[in-house]
């Protein structure tokens, strides 16, 4: 976690100019109190929302991003034009930092954590961060040899500005205010409470190292995206709602699209994902095991046996700290030290692994792992305690 003294320069990051056009398509809204609201209006908002909520799951996300199916080079471009009318930068962009996102879930080097950088950054505040404003291109290099999508990429506003006018000739300056524009921010905020709130509320049937949940009401909204903890646990799955009552209106359409040869391919997640029966990943137990282990104090559990150890014991226990290096957690596993009050046995940590994490089959490994980094901060922090102890 960050120090408080982090934060500010994180945040401070952010180049403020960069997001007067946002904030002024916010404001356009309100041209609705001057145009008046036509049943046109919210025909075209209403319709322009559910349309470009599917291109950014479907597109943007599945497609896009973790190439959860297949389609044609002409359906892919229609996707990618239809999401990058949502103004939400263009689709090379958008699927370079998602990728990134899953790399680094929920770590310090996430670009949007509600538990490293707060609730607002993650919601949109990263959005105009100077070190966001570029990607690295090699993450996306499958994409980047379309020159579809790499024109797409140079001219990120022309569909979302071909959109306006065409809603302002359909329906007028009502068209535009309520037709574009509410379309436009209703759609940028449920995007975005994928990333902030689907980090914070709901509900984690997986254990997936990161803060991801499920959380119902963002899938209404968002056509299946908030099944979020779902969909951490296997990226790459076309359908995020894995249980039939999980509804997910993205995947079905695709599906439907399916049976007329528009798309193929459709990644499925195994049924052990489904039944929560499968392995995790090193780097999913590692993270488990990093939050379950910072749930132990490590630097009172090093005063305590230091304070506990007579002068010699002390002494010897630092050469062998000394000789270990970065095995300091086989020297404590081995050692027989006096007993410490706030030293949490194994069986300690297996049991908080319970009552922290989702089932899972690699709940021992977690547990080992957890157990292997706390003796291992323990003996880090006790050799500075023997250090500068007289």
């Amino acid at each position: 976690m960050p120090t408080d003294a982090a934060l500010p320069e994180e945040h401070d990051d952010i180049v403020y100019p960069s997001a007067i056009p946002f904030v002024l398509v916010h404001l356009a809204c309100f041209g609705a109190i001057w145009s008046g609201v036509t049943w046109q209006a919210l025909v075209l908002c209403v319709a322009l929302y559910w349309l470009r909520i599917f291109a950014i799951g479907a597109g943007y996300h599945r497609l896009f991003s973790h190439r959860a199916y297949s389609t044609s080079r002409a359906f892919r471009f229609v996707l990618a034009l239809l999401a990058q009318s949502t103004a939400q930068k263009s689709v090379l962009w958008w699927a370079a930092k998602h990728r990134h996102h899953h790399l680094h879930s929920d770590t310090e080097h996430d670009v949007h954590s509600p538990r490293h950088t707060g609730f607002l950054y993650s919601h949109l505040g990263w959005i105009f961060s100077r070190r966001h404003d570029t990607f690295d291109e090699a993450t996306v290099a499958d994409l980047a040899r379309y020159p579809e999508l790499k024109w797409l990429h140079k001219y990120e506003l022309a569909p979302a500005a071909v959109l306006a006018l065409l809603c302002f000739l359909i329906a007028g300056w009502s068209g535009l205010f309520v037709g574009f524009f509410w379309s436009t921010v209703l759609v940028y905020h449920a995007t975005f409470c994928i990333n902030s709130l689907a980090h914070v509320s709901g509900r984690k049937r997986y254990v997936t190292g990161d803060d991801s949940r499920n959380n119902w009401l963002l899938a209404v909204f968002t056509m299946g995206e908030g099944w979020h903890n779902n969909h951490h646990a296997f990226q790459s799955s076309v359908r995020q709602g894995f249980r039939w009552w999980e509804i997910d209106p993205t995947f079905y359409i695709l599906k439907a699209l399916s049976w007329v040869g528009v798309v193929w391919d459709l990644r499925m997640p195994p049924k052990q994902v489904v039944q929560n029966e499968h392995g995790l990943g090193a780097s999913v137990i590692n993270r488990a095991a990093e939050q379950l282990a910072a749930h132990f104090n490590s630097e009172r559990i090093a005063n305590s046996i230091a304070a506990a150890l007579q002068g010699s014991e002390l002494t010897a226990l630092r050469e062998r700290l000394a000789r270990a290096h970065d095995r300091t957690a086989e020297v404590l596993a081995t050692m027989h030290l006096p007993h410490v009050p706030h030293m949490p046995s194994r069986e300690e940590l297996t049991a908080k692994a319970r009552a922290m994490f989702a089932k899972t089959k690699s709940m021992e490994e977690i547990a080992d792992r957890a157990y292997e980094m706390l003796l291992a901060s323990v003996g880090a922090k006790l050799a500075g305690a023997v250090e500068s102890r007289p």
